[in-house]
C-alpha cells in the first residue's frame, strides 16, 4: 500500500477538516470539495500557498477523491475518531471527542500545514448558512476558463 493518497493519507485529512469545523457536520461532497481546497488553497482567492501541485487532470480529480475520501472515512470511524450519523440532508460526519488530542499528538508538519489551511478554509467559507460548494465554484470556474483558453489556442486543423 502507498501511503500517498491512500485511504489512511484521505482520513487524515478529512479528519482534520472535521476537527476544524467541529462541532459542524459535514457529508461527503462537502469533504471533497473542502479536501480539494485545503491541498489547492492557492487556487482560491487570497489563499495559502497550495500543498500539492496543480495536476493536468483537474475535473477529473474530484471524483477520484470521493471514492478516497469516503475510504479514508471509514478508517476514522472504525478508529473512532470520526462518527455518521443520518439526517434529511444524507448521512453526516463530525470528529470524535479523541480527534483533538490524536492531531495533537501528530509532529509531522505536513499536518501541520495542513491544519493551518483547514483554519484558512473554515475562517474564510464556512460561516452558518453557507453552502462550502458555492465557495468552491472558484476552483471549477478556473478549470473552465483554463480549458477554453486551451482550446482557443488550438487551430481548426488540430480540432479535427
Amino acid at each position: 500500500m502507498t501511503p500517498l493518497n491512500s485511504p489512511v493519507e484521505a482520513g487524515m485529512r478529512a479528519l482534520v477538516l472535521l476537527s476544524e469545523t467541529f462541532p459542524r457536520r459535514l457529508d461527503v461532497a462537502q469533504l471533497v470539495y473542502l479536501d480539494h481546497a485545503m491541498l489547492h488553497s492557492g487556487d482560491l482567492d487570497h489563499g495559502p500557498a497550495s500543498l500539492h501541485p496543480d495536476l493536468p487532470a483537474g475535473p477529473g480529480e474530484l471524483g477520484l477523491r470521493r471514492r478516497l475520501i469516503e475510504q479514508g472515512l471509514m478508517v476514522l470511524l472504525r478508529a473512532g475518531l470520526a462518527d455518521m450519523t443520518a439526517t434529511d440532508d444524507g448521512f453526516m460526519y463530525g470528529a470524535t471527542d479523541e480527534a483533538a488530542s490524536f492531531l495533537s499528538a501528530l509532529e509531522s508538519p505536513y499536518v501541520g500545514q495542513l491544519i493551518e489551511r483547514a483554519d484558512w478554509l473554515t475562517s474564510t467559507y464556512m460561516h452558518e448558512g453557507t453552502d462550502v460548494r458555492e465557495g468552491m465554484k472558484q476552483i471549477t470556474q478556473r478549470w473552465s476558463g483554463r480549458l477554453h483558453a486551451s482550446t482557443a489556442d488550438l487551430g481548426e486543423e488540430d480540432v479535427l
